[in-house]
């Protein structure tokens, strides 16, 4: 059980890495993400994995589980979900400002080398197309 585990938060935090050195946005959302959830998986395996076992004491159970991390990966996944939010809208906010999702790009530059003034969008070559259609 301990090994799937550990090979889950490898295989997730490889993935993830991979993910984050992507040159477009939302790859390195999604790569955010799974490092945050390699993350949880590492803190909820940090308990001690116990099967059939209560998160409380009492004096009949032979055992129990950690319940610590399980409050410590419950309380990260509702940042993590705030977070991944804030970042989609940070990005979608940048792509609708430039017009790419590029991240590697010169700052003031888009993907063709031109300032995003000068470079075509879709809004600009939707404003192309219905004037030409309009003539």
């Amino acid at each position: 059980m301990e090994l799937l585990v550990a090979s889950a938060v490898g295989a997730m935090t490889a993935a993830g890495l991979y993910l984050v050195l992507r040159a477009r946005t939302f790859p390195v959302i999604v790569g955010v993400a799974m490092l945050s959830y390699a993350v949880n998986v590492f803190l909820f395996a940090s308990g001690r994995l116990a099967i059939d076992l209560p998160p409380v004491i009492s004096d009949t159970a032979t055992g129990y589980s950690d319940p610590l991390p399980q409050a410590l990966v419950l309380t990260a996944i509702v940042i993590s979900f705030g977070m991944t939010a804030v970042i989609v809208v940070l990005a979608l906010r940048a792509y609708l400002e430039s017009g790419t999702d590029a991240i590697d790009t010169p700052a003031g530059e888009s993907e063709s080398g031109q300032p995003p003034s000068i470079a075509p969008t879709a809004a600009s070559a939707r404003k192309s197309d219905q004037t030409e259609g309009g003539q």
